[in-house]
Order: C-alpha cells, then structure tokens, then sequence
C-alpha cells in the first residue's frame, strides 16, 4: 500500500522524522508548517491521508479538520501533545479517524497510519512501489539501490539519505541544516559544511558535468534542490 501522505507538523525535526519514516515505508510525502499550508496543499494535491499537528500556528489543527471534513472526506490522523480528554473528543468529533499523543514511537506511528490507510481505502489501488523517482533518478529505499539514467549509481550512507530526500520532492529547497537532518541515522559526526561535500560528489555521480550541474541545484543563500521533476 503505497500512499501520498500530507504532513502538517510545526516542529521541523518532527516533521523530517515523519517524513523519513513514511519514504522508508514507500510511501511519498508533503511537508508544511502551518494550518493554512495544510489546507492549500490538500486542496491542490488531494492526498490519500493527513497527519495533523493540532499545534499548528496560523490555523491550528481543529480549524484544518474542521474545514476538511466539511470540503473533503481525506482521511485525518491527529497528533497531540495535549493529553487532555476534552481536546481528543473535540478533534473526534471534528471527524480526525485516529489520533496520537506526543511523545509517540515513529513504528507505531507507521502501524496507525496503515490502519487508517486500509480502514479507508484511499491507497488500496496503488501499486506498492517503494522507488521514488525524479530527474532521471531512481532511489529504492528497500534494496538501497540508486540508479541515475538506468546505470547503477555507488553512494555512500549519507549521499543515499540526500538523495532519497530530495528525489521523493523535486524541486523542493532544501536547508543544508535540513539536509544535514536526513544523515543523522547514518554519520552523526556530520556538520552542515559537510551537507556541502556530499553534494560535490553527488554531482560527480549524477551529473554528465558536475561543474555545471543540471541536476543538482545550489539555490543561492538557502540551500540546494533537485530540479527535472517526476519520473
């Protein structure tokens, strides 16, 4: 069961750690920030599941539910630091189908999401693929394969966390810090500099001229992206 899943979540290192956890999962995944980020992007990519920070600044989370189910039937796993019974029947009542109280195990999570996925159906005629793809770039979480153009690519830990990241959201502008986030299962010692090394020799691997990368963008003062969309 393969699903697009839209995750709003405030707190970025939460947000990353979901996101990793549902691209491990085969999943693919959107991240925004804030309630009135969430509503736009659920109206523009109708995503098979919502997980619902209910501390989200701007619109917080009973607002977005509340404007979801009266629009749209997108299924609604609420997250919670409150643990207070009151706020868990009103986020209920506003129709969320699950919810789970901070702090919370990213296994569990992953086992709730399914649950919610099966129970509605949104997902169950995807193809259960777990390689994203984009720019001509294959990444297969499961098998830790790269392919670039067809050809096998050799990337170290690191490089194939930076490169499932941006590959599962082309044309996203990635942080280095937020980059630096995705590397953290696998090389600790890393500092953001380093982000900046990693990319130099991704380019060296997926690039046909890594001095003038068509693949792999720097976006001057913010960070980097990987540009040429799906597929």
């Amino acid at each position: 069961m393969c699903a697009h899943v839209l995750v709003a979540e405030d707190d970025e290192m939460q947000a990353e750690l979901i996101r990793r956890s549902l691209l491990s999962e085969g999943h693919t995944a959107t991240v925004v920030h804030d309630g009135s980020a969430a509503l736009d992007a659920a109206r523009r990519l109708r995503p098979d599941l919502v997980v619902l920070d209910l501390m989200l600044p701007v619109i917080d989370g009973f607002g977005v539910c509340r404007v979801l189910r009266r629009d749209d039937d997108i299924p609604v796993l609420m997250l919670t630091a409150r643990s207070a019974e009151d706020d868990v029947l009103l986020g209920l009542e506003l129709g969320a189908d699950d919810y789970m109280t901070k702090p919370y195990s990213p296994r569990e999570l992953m086992a709730r999401i399914r649950t919610v996925l099966r129970r509605s159906g949104r997902a169950a005629g995807r193809r259960e693929d777990p390689v994203v793809r984009a720019a001509g770039v294959a990444v297969d979480p499961e098998r830790h394969e790269v392919r670039c153009d067809g050809a096998a690519v050799e990337c170290t830990p690191a490089e194939f966390e930076i490169l499932l990241a941006m590959v599962a959201e082309p044309e996203r502008v990635f942080s280095r810090r937020q980059l630096l986030e995705c590397t953290r299962g696998t090389d600790r010692a890393s500092t953001e500099r380093a982000v900046d090394v990693h990319i130099m020799n991704l380019r060296r691997k997926i690039e046909a001229d890594p001095r003038s990368p068509a693949r792999l963008l720097t976006v001057f003062g913010v960070g980097y992206k990987l540009s040429g969309g799906r597929g």
